[in-house]
């Protein structure tokens, strides 16, 4: 059967089947070859997105903005709206409907995402939530193909550190609807939550996939891509102290990576990264703990294994694919 994406919403991976998924990494795949061949495209003309931001960023507001002009869209950031303040949410999605083709939104609640999706009457794309980041997903999974050979159902990602955040989530899905083997490496005290796991393992029995968990650095055995996050999430800044304190064995170093036994294994994070002092936290956190790196060596980061910006690159491309899919003209 075809895959029809067209006024789907983007919320979170769980709502997608394997074809789905492949249809738009393929088509990432299509649109990256297309902007490098120097291709101005028009599938996004006449549509116009607004991206609506809780949280600050780099990489989601760059590449929905990017991605939307190079399809000859337009793009509307506002981080000054009433909603929730002097107007309800409801009322702003349904004013915010009827102006745009589609909503992106970047902020804590999972139920905000769903709540505009259910109000607006257009395509909502989850740029991040707390329990969820899919597009971040995507552009892991679309990194990893870049570096193997091996169909993705033959591979293994390996995530070391806070396993019950929103990325580690969106991989440990992506993963399980692909067929893939998924490691998540962490304390006790951040392992995912069990409710999904559950989901994901009985998933997995249906694709094929694995999932791995615990404490045991054995589990990098055989990855093909080993991936970290930052120890603190936004939001979440006054954990600093316990976060290192659970996490600072869980470093992604040289040692981790020969762990795997795998010489092409790749590197991932989606960045930024706290893997020197060149940052303001970078030196508070020096001052404070003594730490000159937290969740992955500056020489790992900087290594040729790893791949970071290669997969920053690829969240436009795919944020690309996932517009173009729901409201695009093709």
């Amino acid at each position: 059967m075809p895959v029809n994406l067209k006024g789907r919403s983007f919320l979170t991976l769980l709502d997608f089947t394997p074809q789905e998924i492949h249809y738009m990494l393929d088509l990432a795949m299509d649109l990256k070859r297309k902007k490098r061949a120097g291709v101005r495209g028009d599938l996004l003309a006449g549509r116009n997105i607004v991206l609506l931001f809780e949280k600050t960023s780099t990489r989601t507001r760059c590449a929905f903005e990017t991605a939307c002009w190079d399809e000859g869209g337009n793009a509307t950031f506002l981080s000054n709206s009433q909603m929730g303040k002097k107007e309800s949410l409801e009322d702003t999605a349904k004013v915010l409907g009827r102006f745009y083709d589609g909503i992106e939104f970047r902020g804590f609640a999972q139920q905000t995402v769903v709540d505009l999706a259910r109000f607006s009457g257009v395509p909502v794309w989850n740029g991040l939530t707390d329990l969820y980041h899919p597009t971040q997903a995507l552009a892991d999974v679309m990194t990893l193909m870049e570096n193997t050979t091996k169909p993705l159902n033959k591979c293994k990602l390996v995530y070391m550190g806070d396993a019950r955040n929103n990325v580690a989530n969106s991989l440990m899905i992506i993963c399980a609807k692909l067929g893939m083997t998924y490691g998540a490496i962490s304390p006790k005290e951040l392992e995912p939550d069990p409710q999904l796991v559950s989901q994901m393992r009985e998933l997995a029995k249906e694709t094929g996939a694995e999932i791995q968990l615990g404490g045991d650095l054995d589990i990098l055995e055989g990855a093909d891509a080993v991936y970290t996050d930052v120890w603190v999430s936004m939001g979440e800044e006054a954990m600093f102290e316990e976060r290192i304190r659970l996490l600072k064995g869980y470093r992604v170093d040289s040692a981790a990576m020969k762990r795997t036994n795998n010489e092409h294994c790749i590197f991932l994070h989606c960045l930024p990264a706290f893997h020197d002092l060149n940052t303001t936290i970078g030196v508070e956190v020096k001052e404070k703990y003594g730490l000159d790196e937290m969740e992955v060596s500056d020489e790992v980061f900087r290594s040729p294994a790893s791949k970071v910006f290669d997969q920053a690159e690829n969240r436009l491309h795919t944020i690309k694919a996932v517009m173009v899919a729901t409201i695009g003209r093709q």
